[in-house]
């Protein structure tokens, strides 16, 4: 047991703008890195790589869709450190616009994995948080470009920092999977496009976590959503201009904030700077 060891975790990390976060932690960081991946060969093939760059990560197995792996990662954690110091929440998925799945199904299992598996893993993990922890949930600007197409209404809830709830956001894209099974989503509000609301998602869920952690008996723990902006990866078909290091600068920027941050808490964040989370009249 070595209770007071610091350890960092970023899913969805044996490649991508993942393995760039936990090498950059890897230099920056004075504790543990984990690599997390649903493929224990890739994950260990990805610690192998970090090694011959000298960075010392190590391997545990995660399939956010799978609460059982969230559960035995969160019992490892507890037992090998006693708490948790930073959570970098990156595993996600995208259909291929060239993708021949219905929008339907595009919708429900985008839904499951960037948000419901996101919260399932902060809803296991966010007790392990040591005073001064940092949480980053990797988001989108489509999660900005989907808010715009929402109808106004929608947006409204969607922008009320206050009020809006998980239970409400969680109901919400219930509603957005249900209605996209009957081709209705846009009657609720919503517009065809899964991924930028799964990122939605993502935006109101940081926000929300952070309003409720400052009622936390723990100090100083931050929640920001962020982009890593357009990245060459396997996710873009690498089409994306920024390289997988450029692409976690925001993100490792956010993972080290230091001590006491008052700024940013609880932000979309894209290239170090605070978006905007607001209506947009159509």
């Amino acid at each position: 047991m070595s209770g007071s060891k610091r350890v960092a975790v970023v899913t969805g990390s044996n490649k991508g703008i993942g393995y760039a976060v936990v090498r950059g932690l890897c230099k920056q960081f004075e504790g543990d890195v984990y690599v997390t991946a649903r493929n224990e060969e890739l994950g260990l093939k990805a610690v192998e790589d970090l090694k011959k760059e000298g960075c010392n990560a190590k391997f545990y197995q995660l399939d956010i869709t799978k609460p059982d792996t969230i559960r035995k990662l969160k019992t490892f954690l507890q037992d090998s450190y006693g708490g948790l110091d930073i959570l970098v929440n990156n595993a996600g998925i995208a259909y291929k616009q060239s993708s021949t799945a219905p929008f339907a199904e595009q919708a429900e299992v985008t839904i499951r994995t960037n948000f419901t598996g996101t919260l399932d893993v902060c809803e296991e993990l966010f007790p392990l948080l040591r005073p001064h922890a940092r949480v980053v949930n990797v988001s989108s600007m489509v999660s900005q470009f989907a808010l715009k197409k929402c109808s106004v209404d929608l947006q409204k809830k969607l922008v009320d920092r206050t009020r809006i709830t998980m239970e409400d956001i969680k109901t919400l894209l219930k509603q957005f999977v249900d209605s996209a099974k009957t081709g209705t989503q846009g009657d609720f509000g919503w517009p065809e496009s899964a991924y930028g609301c799964s990122k939605i998602g993502v935006t109101v869920m940081s926000i929300i976590q952070q309003r409720e952690l400052l009622k936390d008996a723990r100090t100083d723990i931050v929640v920001n959503a962020c982009c890593p902006g357009y990245v060459d990866t396997d996710m873009t078909s690498h089409k994306g201009t920024k390289t997988i290091d450029q692409g976690a600068d925001t993100l490792l920027y956010l993972a080290m904030l230091p001590p006491n941050t008052d700024s940013p808490k609880g932000e979309f964040v894209s290239d170090r700077t605070i978006g905007k989370w607001e209506i947009t009249q159509a």
